[in-house]
């Protein structure tokens, strides 16, 4: 199952592929040359494929958990100032996505989205201290009876374009995809200070499953 973001880039990369290795098979008489071609496209094929994949997830649909909005591994848990949105202290925890983690994002809790906004920005690497504030990126607020959070998709050096679905006054229900991000990139939630967080630092979680924080 693909995420219908690779839909157009998957259809252009089949006709590329069979175009290329029809265009050898009829020009090229070296076997050898005929079989690396085709072994390098099939190596490409087999890498947007695996990029676009979108698989099923069992979210244990909870108030009192936050769950892990993306794939990935956690590289921050720390309290720092939060001044687009809530303009007070909160809880960060930052979720890392190599090219070949899915990269689907979800709605850590259900409720109401209060706030999306989107900002172009530049594009450096996603671990970069001055990614979240300088990148290209897109915020959301979801709020329900039990707790408001923030979560910050952001752009890495390779991912160019960060897809946002959550619009302002939407019912979301936790898990429910919310976006989705090209090439690489993390994702910051903003949780609030006393919150228990549930994981630890480089630890692999998995987007709607995998509970990353707890009331």
């Amino acid at each position: 199952m693909f995420h219908k973001e690779g839909y157009k880039i998957i259809s252009i990369t089949l006709v590329l592929f069979l175009g290329i290795n029809l265009a050898a098979y009829v020009a090229i008489q070296i076997k050898e040359l005929q079989i690396a071609i085709f072994s390098t496209t099939l190596v490409f094929l087999i890498l947007i494929l695996q990029f676009f994949r979108n698989p099923k997830r069992v979210t244990k649909i909870d108030e009192s958990t936050i769950v892990s909005p993306v794939d990935g591994k956690v590289v921050v848990i720390e309290e720092v100032y939060e001044k687009e949105h809530f303009k007070d202290k909160r809880l960060q925890v930052s979720i890392f996505m190599s090219p070949i983690n899915v990269h689907v994002t979800r709605h850590p809790i259900g409720g109401e989205v209060v706030f999306s906004k989107y900002h172009p920005g530049k594009y450096l690497v996603a671990w970069h201290p001055k990614a979240s504030e300088e990148n290209e990126r897109t915020t959301v607020v979801v709020k329900n009876n039990a707790i408001t959070i923030l979560y910050r998709q952001i752009a890495g050096a390779l991912a160019k374009r960060i897809v946002n679905y959550a619009t302002e006054g939407e019912k979301v229900i936790q898990g429910s995809d919310s976006g989705f991000i090209k090439f690489g990139s993390r994702v910051d939630v903003y949780l609030p200070i006393g919150t228990k967080v549930d994981v630890s630092l480089d630890q692999k979680v998995r987007g709607g499953e995998s509970v990353i924080a707890s009331l």
